[in-house]
């Protein structure tokens, strides 16, 4: 059996944006591992290949050995589909040893297909969008819709619950690195793991008494660090006198400092100083300068909406949601981002003293709390390419030209918020 994993329609990758953008969706996390190690682990599959959109996967092929947007790995085995925003428990409703069988959505998309190998000359294999057609037409169909994510915040509201069970799943515990004393673990000792060569300073708490926490190899706690389970942080991160609350995915190779709760955290971005993160999403690349702080609590307690283009707002249906932040983005000092915040990738955040726009677009230069070209897209990768660099990492030709990709897809929606920026700064003038 193969298992193939595939982004899904474009207005439903449209859902995970800003974070979507750059990778695809089986990349995002929740709780310790990402939504493909789950998928793969649930489906028990040794043979993966990948299809994601064009402009993501040159950067792709560069990260995995699976073959990437390949029609041949559609061809010679019992194939099992996945759309990479269903839910592992939804494999569950799948019969690997009944007959061929398909589950689409009311509106259409693909979300799971079953295929025998002895029923692939009844379908057009030629292109996974043609498979995908083909098997709506002529398999049979599951009752009903299975489960799968819908929204971002729909991932970092589960993430905390997640966490505990992905603990479960590793079955990893005790300690495996140095925690030089004094110390204090609070809870039970077995609901916590240290990695080798994660160093854990002096007083420092680890809070195991409300869930797992998991620090992987190589990790660093600071002193006067507090870490409330459940709570993973990846290899080679930093935890800096951090106030870190329930509900944390972090890293790896991160810096976090100040106050963090029920937030994930992709690799190699930074909060290195006070100030408060609350059910957020960050990628990878992000700097939050000192004091950068994101509200997700209303103040008359009501759920929280958010756009995703600027001009459709969305009720998440939670009344805690904080900001989504997209890859490369950089904060300045004292920015505050309201509840529900779409902060797009590749953005220059300058602060204004007071909370900014809820919707900021991709590459754009946010400057007197208007939405400005600034210096362009060019300045914003060479910051990209020192950011890279201080890390012995390359922002390569394959990366630019992601970017550009990005640059023009999301064009409309950047027009339309500089030109309001336009105004916005001459009635000031």
């Amino acid at each position: 059996m193969k298992l193939v994993l595939f982004d899904p329609d474009i207005q439903s990758r449209r859902n995970f944006y800003p974070i979507a953008l750059s990778r695809p969706i089986w990349e995002l996390r929740c709780g310790i591992t990402s939504l493909k190690e789950k998928l793969i682990a649930k489906a028990k599959a040794t043979d993966v290949a990948y299809f994601l959109p064009e402009h993501i996967a040159p950067v792709y092929r560069t990260k995995t050995e699976a073959r990437v947007n390949d029609p041949s790995t559609l061809k010679g085995s019992d194939l099992l589909l996945v759309n990479a925003r269903l839910k592992p428990e939804a494999l569950d409703k799948i019969d690997r040893n009944g007959p061929s069988i398909c589950s689409f959505t009311e509106q259409g998309e693909a979300l799971c297909i079953w295929l025998r190998q002895s029923d692939a000359a009844k379908l057009d294999i030629t292109s996974l969008e043609s498979l995908l057609e083909s098997a709506r037409k002529n398999l049979t169909k599951l009752p009903g819709e299975l489960p799968a994510w819908k929204y971002t915040w729909d991932i970092v509201l589960a993430s905390p619950h997640q966490i505990t069970e992905d603990f479960k799943q590793l079955g990893k515990t005790g300690i495996d690195g140095t925690v030089e004393q004094p110390n204090a673990i609070r809870g039970s000792s077995k609901d916590v793991f240290i990695g080798k060569g994660a160093k854990i300073h002096p007083m420092v708490v680890l809070d195991a008494a409300n869930g797992p926490i998991y620090l992987d190899e190589e990790v660093e706690v600071h002193p006067f660090t507090r870490i409330e389970g459940p709570c993973f942080v990846g290899r080679k991160s930093w935890l800096l006198g951090t106030k870190c609350r329930e509900g944390n995915s972090i890293g790896p190779n991160c810096r976090v400092g100040g106050e963090v709760e029920e937030s994930i955290i992709h690799a190699f971005s930074n909060k290195y100083h006070d100030g408060f993160l609350g059910h957020a999403y960050v990628g990878e690349w992000v700097n939050l300068g000192a004091l950068t702080t994101n509200s997700d609590l209303k103040n008359d307690y009501g759920n929280v909406e958010i756009s995703l283009d600027g001009r459709n707002k969305i009720d998440t249906g939670s009344v805690k949601v904080g900001a989504l932040i997209g890859d490369h983005t950089k904060t300045s000092i004292g920015t505050l981002f309201n509840s529900g915040a779409y902060v797009g990738a590749m953005c220059l955040i300058m602060a204004t003293g007071k909370p900014l726009p809820k919707y900021i677009p991709e590459f754009s230069w946010l400057l007197e709390g208007a939405v400005t070209k600034g210096f362009g897209r060019g300045k914003l990768y060479d910051t990209a390419k020192t950011a890279m660099s201080r890390r012995k990492m390359q922002f390569n030709e394959a990366e630019q030209a992601m970017w550009d990709a990005i640059f023009e897809m999301t064009a409309p929606q950047r027009d339309e918020q500089i030109k309001r920026g336009r105004r916005q700064m001459g009635m000031k003038k």
